[in-house]
């Protein structure tokens, strides 16, 4: 061979040994024509890396960490040499345009849960405004109810002072039964209910205060005497009924 030859057999367009049949890897191995090459691993590796890297925040030291730890997953690596470069790409374009939108839906979501809490944060302001004006207004109501009671006895105790300004040989007893019946009519009025248990009734720790027990014929445990009446009004005992108790 001319020396001519050596160099066309050289040359790029020369399909001898150094050519694409023929070149040798690094390690001295000849890679044929049929070998897919490293482009199809690369682009998977790829795409595997940019998984991890955005798992991690993008930060090597955490990368090397997690590629210390984690075994790779024999069918994802098979799946992935055995898909189209481009076709992974558009999958994982695909991939990263749902998350974006999922993370547009999330946000949309956290806007609305952020609505919803301050517009119950104002109902329930709204609802305590509401709360403290009733409980004002029911306060003016029982102070207007207690200063119109304390006007309708003023009568009464006027009455009282007239009969006491009579001369003192005068028959009192008349203007004061008077004066009493108004009273009891000002009390009923107020739904004022006087307490004033019977002999011989059962007593009524809710409704009686036992002031002693005393020998009497009636039976055991049952009054024998109303030594001072008791009043309710709505069903609430005001006071309670002073009595004595048979003791058999």
């Amino acid at each position: 061979m001319t020396e001519q030859d050596a160099a066309d057999g050289d040359s790029p367009g020369d399909p001898g040994a150094s050519g694409a049949d023929g070149r040798e890897a690094a390690d001295g191995t000849e890679v044929g024509a049929d070998d897919a090459g490293p482009d199809a691993d690369v682009s998977g590796e790829a795409g595997d890396l940019e998984e991890i890297v955005d798992g991690t925040g993008g930060s090597w030291e955490t990368l090397e960490d997690v590629a210390g730890s984690v075994e790779p997953d024999a069918e994802l690596v098979e799946r992935v040499e055995e898909r189209d470069p481009e076709d992974l790409a558009a999958e994982v374009a695909g991939l990263r345009d749902a998350v974006s939108e999922l993370e547009a839906q999330l946000e949309e979501r956290e806007a609305q849960l952020e609505d919803l809490e301050s517009r119950l944060a104002r109902k329930q302001a709204d609802f305590q405004n509401y709360k403290k004006r009733q409980e004002q207004k029911m306060e003016d109501v029982r102070a207007r109810a207690t200063e119109d009671l304390v006007t309708r006895l003023l009568d009464v105790r006027d009455n009282l002072a007239r009969a006491l300004e009579q001369d003192e040989d005068a028959d009192i007893r008349g203007g004061v039964e008077s004066t009493l019946q108004q009273f009891d009519e000002e009390l009923d009025r107020e739904d004022v209910a006087v307490i004033e248990p019977e002999p011989g009734e059962e007593t009524d720790p809710t409704r009686h205060e036992v002031l002693m027990r005393v020998d009497s014929d009636q039976p055991e445990g049952t009054i024998e005497d109303l030594h001072r009446p008791g009043y309710e009004m709505g069903g609430k005992v005001l006071r309670p009924a002073q009595v004595t108790v048979s003791d058999g």
